[in-house]
């Protein structure tokens, strides 16, 4: 285990850090489907206590290149209360990964879905569905993100954490210009069904 102490609190990294090759590969139409079927895992484990179930990340915008890994955010009244989701998760065959303050993150055994777990309403679900509507409606930033990523992709990392900090000016500078221009607001107010923006 892996424990770093930040100005927010503890970052706890079960299983320490891990060294693993970074491979970006071009956007699979799958990935959708993907996401309906684990979404529909996570709302089979949890009922009405996820508040929000959406497609996150990059394999949540059509035509942008991407590790082949899922990410979802799953959004909850209060996600330091763990007794209301974290048995429930784990029952349903996801594995803990990471724990810090305002955020859990669970992911299956083949580590190719992540699983984030925050609260509703926070900045984390805000700002996932911010970055991710922008990428999705604006080519040029989308394009340029893409670029980044394969440009990062062929280095050294010793933890994929350090290739995901990395990114971190380029998704800043975005998410600030998406709010200037009053953001892309959330396609759905509840179960988003992936690329589409359409319920299920």
């Amino acid at each position: 285990m892996f424990r770093q102490t930040g100005p927010v609190g503890d970052f706890e990294l079960i299983g320490g850090k891990e060294k693993r090759a970074i491979r970006i590969v071009e956007y699979d139409p799958g990935w959708p489907e993907r996401f309906r079927r684990e979404r529909e895992r996570i709302a089979g484990a949890l009922g009405d206590r996820a508040l929000r179930i959406d497609h996150v990340g990059s394999t949540s915008v059509p035509g942008l290149v991407a590790k082949p890994i899922i990410d979802i955010d799953v959004s909850v009244a209060d996600v330091e209360d763990e007794r209301g989701y974290l048995d429930a998760l784990l029952g349903a065959g996801y594995v803990l990964r990471v724990r810090e303050p305002g955020h859990r993150m669970v992911r299956t055994v083949a580590r190719d879905v992540h699983v984030h777990v925050c609260a509703a309403g926070s900045e984390w679900e805000r700002r996932h569905l911010l970055f991710r509507d922008w990428l999705r409606e604006h080519p040029k930033d989308r394009e340029a993100y893409g670029r980044l990523k394969q440009e990062l992709s062929a280095r050294d990392w010793a933890d994929m954490n350090e290739y995901a900090e990395a990114k971190g000016p380029f998704i800043a500078e975005v998410t600030a210009r998406a709010e200037r221009a009053g953001g892309v607001r959330p396609v759905t107010t509840g179960l988003d069904a992936g690329a589409n923006g359409q319920r299920a």
